[in-house]
């Protein structure tokens, strides 16, 4: 019988164990001039702009699920974060946290995610860190990413600068993520093809920008809390009211089943490749025809409008001719999410 190889305490000692898991696994995929070096950070050339720069940590639990894992989640997820700013992302760290006794066929699958995403996105890890923590000290395995970007000097991306009469448009269907990992925590089947939605979204934002210069002035990709809770955030710093039309919010068939038997809202739920575009009322059709153009946003929809309403509120409109208050999220019902 052949044992498992396995994460030891010595592969976080920083000695001759710590090097062998460096060279013979995260070197053998994640390889570039810039790592290579294995120097204590990494230095980058001199770039145009202003400096865009994220962080976050990663703890999903499954850490593989349908449509991605951990390792994937990571890289888009910081990706996704300086695209929200308008930033051009230059290149992440990767931080793991090991447990003791962690397989090293699944952290090699992990790290083989990283590479494919990195690859993809255009976007490599220059830099990183492993630690190891005691066998029962931790989970498996947690993430840390951070990303660095840079934003065209005349870009400026806020909440705040949503304005009344601006448009709300959605890059595609929502909570795929979130029903995603919920079913595969609570080990239920649903028909169709329910996986999470991750993907990076820089090249999508960089076209819409280009495009449409100066006509954008909101992006925010609605992960926890889901599209709801960023919508209310978006509200609540812009002064305005945000009405939405029920009958255009996009949601799978399989989603909406999934959400029925569970009893959730997909309002609420995590999405890891969707984002939220404010824009000015005129280029509105126009944006929307760009989103649609692309691979990331081809299933995009406009959902709603910016007033001068209930300010700070956000309200959906029924087909019957009422409306509803919309609420941030309350509680964490989907834990461990990403």
């Amino acid at each position: 019988m052949v044992q498992e190889k396995l994460i030891l305490l010595d592969h976080g000692s920083g000695g001759l164990a710590s090097q062998k898991l460096i060279g013979e696994m995260f070197l053998k995929y994640l390889d570039n001039p810039i790592l290579k070096t294995l120097e204590d950070s990494a230095v980058l050339e001199n770039q145009a702009g202003k400096l865009a720069f994220t962080t976050d940590s990663y703890v999903v639990d499954p850490i593989f699920f349908p449509g991605g894992d951990i390792g994937k989640l990571a890289v888009h997820g910081t990706i996704n974060d300086l695209a929200m700013r308008g930033a051009k992302p230059l290149c992440l760290s990767l931080g793991l946290i090991l447990e003791e006794g962690f397989p090293l066929e699944k952290l090699e699958r992990v790290i083989i995610s990283v590479s494919a995403a990195c690859s993809e996105a255009d976007v490599p890890v220059v830099t990183g860190d492993t630690k190891v923590v005691p066998k029962g000290k931790g989970d498996q395995i947690f993430i840390n990413t951070s990303g660095i970007g840079f934003v065209a000097e005349e870009i400026t991306l806020s909440s705040k600068m949503a304005q009344e009469g601006d448009i709300v448009i959605l890059s595609g269907s929502m909570g795929d993520h979130g029903i995603t990992i919920m079913t595969c925590q609570a080990g239920i089947s649903v028909q169709g093809n329910l996986k999470s939605d991750t993907m990076p979204l820089h090249n999508l934002v960089q076209k819409l920008l280009t495009e449409l210069p100066g006509c954008v002035h909101t992006l925010r990709d609605p992960t926890r809390g889901g599209v709801a809770t960023t919508l209310n955030e978006i509200a609540e710093n812009s002064g305005l009211c945000i009405e939405l039309s029920d009958e255009s919010l996009p949601v799978r068939p399989e989603v909406k089943a999934a959400c029925e038997l569970l009893g959730l809202e997909p309002l609420y739920l995590a999405n890891e490749g969707k984002c939220l575009v404010i824009v000015q009322e005129d280029k509105a059709a126009k944006a929307l025809e760009i989103i649609r153009s692309t691979r990331e946003g081809s299933e995009a929809a406009i959902i709603g409008r910016l007033t001068a309403g209930k300010r700070g509120r956000v309200f959906i409109n029924t087909p019957v001719g009422g409306s509803r208050i919309v609420t941030p999220l309350h509680g964490t019902p989907l834990p461990r999410i990403c």
